[in-house]
């Protein structure tokens, strides 16, 4: 993206910090999450990723710092009121109903934002006007071969695509992934990369990933964590030769 074409911020933090009875996971970290942009939080295990997810997701609450999204505080916020806001996030282990079909877990997405998921005395036909938009979902992540099979019949790396076909039906503004690539081989990295990067043209995306030949070739942006603290932050090129964060990575100075 070009510079002079510096995408909005649509979520950020300031200051954000969390203890657990004494212990401090997260401390002071800023973030600035952009629209059209993909970006990577990465770092040695233990260095308060998934934290600083829990945070921005309000599954946990900071003891200190401010979170806005598109603008609006949600500092205190609940996690369900974050996500109708449209930020959404997919977890490090897949998350389908493997008993429905394909189709359908997409259906089941979809009654949240279309106003059926607190409609439970309308009949199952209620859903059929969801099925077009479903169906219009599962082929933008090629997936329509697969929407009359069980969920639970499909490879792992199909799964993870799957899950994100669900959460895109939230129509989220923006997008947390934790370890999208977890436990995947090299043709379903790629078949999830081709998503991501397609996902990414009109919403932000910001995972979590240790695999550094994805986050080279996928992110925009990468901040690095270490002990709940920002190490270092910037392209590819700029963290992969700060030497902290070989230090960090590599637990001994190759510098």
């Amino acid at each position: 993206m070009p510079a002079s074409a510096e995408p909005r911020v649509v979520l950020s933090a300031r200051g954000l910090k969390r203890d657990f009875g004494g212990f401090i996971a997260v401390n002071n970290v800023d973030l600035d999450v952009h629209h059209g942009r993909i970006q990577a939080l990465i770092g040695p295990n233990g260095a308060g990723k998934t934290t600083v997810f829990n945070l921005l997701t309000k599954f946990l609450q900071p003891s200190s710092g401010r979170i806005e999204l598109l603008g609006r505080d949600i500092t205190r916020s609940p996690p369900a009121k974050v996500a109708r806001m449209g930020l959404v996030r997919s977890f490090q282990i897949s998350a389908v109903f493997p008993h429905l079909s394909v189709l359908d877990n997409v259906r089941v997405a979809l009654q949240r934002p279309s106003g059926l998921g607190v409609q439970f005395w309308r009949s199952l036909s209620a859903l059929d006007r969801l099925t077009p938009r479903a169906e219009e979902l599962l082929r933008s992540v090629g997936l329509d071969d697969a929407r009359n099979r069980s969920a639970g019949d499909l490879s792992y790396g199909r799964k993870r695509v799957l899950e994100i076909a669900t959460t895109l039906a939230l129509d989220p503004k923006v997008l947390l992934l934790d370890e999208p690539m977890a436990g995947m081989g090299h043709e379903d990295v790629g078949m999830v990369s081709d998503l991501i990067r397609s996902v990414a043209r009109d919403r932000a995306v910001l995972m979590v990933e240790h695999n550094l030949t994805v986050v080279a070739d996928l992110c925009d942006w990468i901040t690095v964590l270490q002990r709940g603290e920002i190490l270092a932050a910037g392209d590819y090129q700029t963290v992969s030769s700060d030497e902290r964060v070989k230090v960090a990575y590599m637990g001994t100075d190759h510098g």
